[in-house]
């Protein structure tokens, strides 16, 4: 998988679906764990303030931590 699309190059359309690439939903919170990482929301719900271009993917996934 490719890096994360920059802010500038990319448009809201393809940071999405970067994320649900990357961070895909497998409907079993106890096998997969993603909803804990992301303090109980789904990757499309924390990585909103990237998707919508306000935060670069690093400072989105810097909270996550």
């Amino acid at each position: 998988m490719a890096g994360a699309p920059e802010l500038g190059n990319s448009t809201l359309e393809e940071r999405r679906a970067y994320i649900k690439e990357r961070y895909p939903c497998i409907s079993d919170c106890d096998m997969c764990g993603l909803c804990k990482v992301f303090h109980g929301k789904d990757a499309e719900t924390a990585y909103k303030d990237y998707i919508d271009g306000n935060k670069s993917f690093l400072e989105v996934s810097a909270y996550y931590k």
